[in-house]
């Protein structure tokens, strides 16, 4: 019998929306308590002192750049193999975009292309975790302290402290995740993940920041500057002014407006919860399409090393000697038989918004070979075992 399977609908139970009616009637639905609970939790699961929760990991990204005090004149290294919202960011700063190609046959950036990329104008590396794969955080580390020497600080407290080019993690895919038993979230000096309704971790839309101590700046400093982003430059937040007489504030800077509701906070709390429940089931799903697809002319990818732990956020595969034509076939096959799949991703190269400023997929040959024959499996924990199995017969039948 033929099934419909979704490719990425949200996992709410009864215990999310329980924790938003109680939000609802506490009378506090902008950013307050649930906020702060959930920064708090998610700091703890990433074993770092602080976190902050945006309205989305584009936000968090942003409001890191501008933190970091990145713009004009400034370049910033991102894989070509991501989706917008890693390079957008260095636009929205007035900084430059520096794009390096996949390693050949992988979805990974070439670490050895990355390396040549840094000069004295770079900034920031954005590794990516795609499909919640942790990056090479090793190779990333080593490249910024090789390329030590050459770095120019801004005027900048964290750059000048840092004294070289930094790592922002953009693990929008990745909650969860960890790299040689560390958590994502405490290994690159920032870290930005996504709560998005698709991910695995929702608030319905949302995000957070996580970042490493640094020796000589304080966290609490970091933590207010985020909050002034946030909040339009505002010194007291919406519930600090609620206090009886406390209505005056001062508008600092004139900034931002992101900052994460605790309407979104609850569901996310929820969630938080029963995470890894929620890891668990993606993982067994995971093991058990790479027992069914390994004699399959298809490639997979590796979740789960001995050096790392992935999130098992997505299901990508690639058909073996087959180019887009081939793909899409298969994609419109696969939608006849009731499963909804995607591409992840596009390169950035082949996006109008990105040729307009000179890309050209011609230059990211590697990325486009990955592209060419991708498709993303629906991998959620909303299928049961049966829709697992089904998913993986007509994967079969489609080849």
């Amino acid at each position: 019998m033929q099934k419909m399977i979704p490719f990425s609908p949200p996992d709410i139970t009864k215990a999310e929306i329980n924790e938003v009616i109680d939000t609802l009637k506490s009378g506090w639905i902008t950013t307050g308590p649930k906020t702060k609970e959930l920064e708090r939790r998610v700091a703890e699961r990433c074993l770092t002192s602080k976190a902050v929760c945006l309205n989305s990991n584009t936000a968090c990204s942003e409001m890191t750049l501008r933190l970091l005090g990145v713009g004009p004149g400034d370049e910033v290294i991102v894989p070509a193999y991501t989706y917008t919202a890693t390079a957008s960011v260095v636009e929205h700063v007035g900084a430059k975009i520096v794009m390096v190609d996949c390693e050949p046959g992988k979805f990974s950036v070439d670490y050895d292309k990355l390396a040549d990329a840094v000069t004295n104008k770079t900034k920031v590396i954005i590794p990516v975790d795609l499909f919640g794969i942790p990056a090479d955080y090793n190779s990333v580390s080593k490249i910024v302290e090789e390329k030590k020497h050459i770095f120019e600080p801004n005027a900048n407290e964290i750059q000048q402290t840092v004294g070289r080019v930094i790592v922002m993690a953009d693990a929008a895919h990745s909650f969860g995740a960890s790299y040689k038993n560390i958590p994502v979230g405490g290994i690159a000096d920032f870290t930005n993940f996504s709560f998005h309704a698709v991910k695995n971790l929702t608030t319905a839309e949302g995000g957070a920041v996580t970042w490493k101590d640094i020796e000589g700046i304080d966290n609490e400093k970091i933590y207010k500057q985020y909050m002034l982003f946030s909040l339009h430059g505002q010194n007291k937040d919406a519930l600090a002014k609620t206090k009886a007489g406390a209505w005056e504030y001062d508008i600092i800077g004139l900034w931002y407006k992101c900052n994460m509701t605790d309407i979104h906070a609850a569901i996310g709390l929820s969630q938080i919860k029963r995470y890894d429940e929620i890891l668990k089931r993606r993982k067994d799903i995971i093991e058990y399409w790479d027992k069914e697809f390994k004699n399959l002319p298809i490639e997979t990818v590796s979740h789960y090393t001995d050096e790392y732990s992935s999130s098992g956020h997505l299901y990508p595969i690639r058909l073996t000697g087959k180019d887009e034509e081939d793909r899409n076939r298969f994609i419109e096959k696969m939608a006849e038989l009731g499963v909804a799949t995607n591409v992840h991703y596009k390169p950035l190269p082949m996006h109008t918004g990105y040729q307009k400023l000179g890309f050209d997929i011609k230059d990211y040959p590697n990325a486009y070979e990955q592209y060419k024959n991708v498709v993303t499996l629906p991998l959620h924990t909303k299928l049961s075992d049966e829709d697992v199995t089904y998913v993986a017969e007509c994967v079969k039948k489609c080849l």
